[in-house]
């Protein structure tokens, strides 16, 4: 199974060890599924989980951010998008997740960004909450 992270639910994993993101990070870990990405969600990635605002309330240290950047860069399925998405007007950015499913054929996009979840499906790829994906893993329906 493949799927696209978004940064706020890899984000969410960060600050805390619990909860469906964590749990999602973890099935990653094990090589349960493939993370599917592309160079401009690594460096939205990169900026978020190192921006002063957010560091304070990562739970991981500084080497762990830096071990697990590393991993996500070794593992990571990255796809460079070939063609530019503009669906999401409101927050053009959420168009670069959409660019990355679509390019890497993902199974699944899973965010926690109303946006995303307001489309619903994109090129026939789910978009999911993290809770809801925690549960497909759970049941193997991917």
């Amino acid at each position: 199974m493949e799927a696209v992270l978004d940064t706020n639910v890899v984000v969410s994993a960060a600050i805390s060890p619990k909860g469906p993101p964590a749990e999602i990070i973890k099935s990653w870990r094990a090589r349960s599924l493939t993370w599917v990405t592309s160079p401009p969600l690594l460096q939205k990635l990169e900026s978020a989980v190192r921006s002063p605002r957010l560091k304070r309330y990562i739970a991981w240290s500084d080497d762990e951010l830096a071990e697990f950047l590393a991993l996500v860069r070794a593992v990571a399925r990255i796809v460079v998008p070939t063609s530019r998405i503009d669906i999401i007007r409101v927050d053009p950015a959420d168009n670069r997740v959409l660019e990355a499913a679509a390019e890497g054929r993902a199974d699944y996009v899973v965010t926690g960004d109303r946006h995303l979840l307001e489309v619903g499906r994109h090129e026939n790829i789910p978009i999911v909450t993290p809770a809801r994906f925690v549960a497909i893993i759970a049941t193997g329906l991917a």
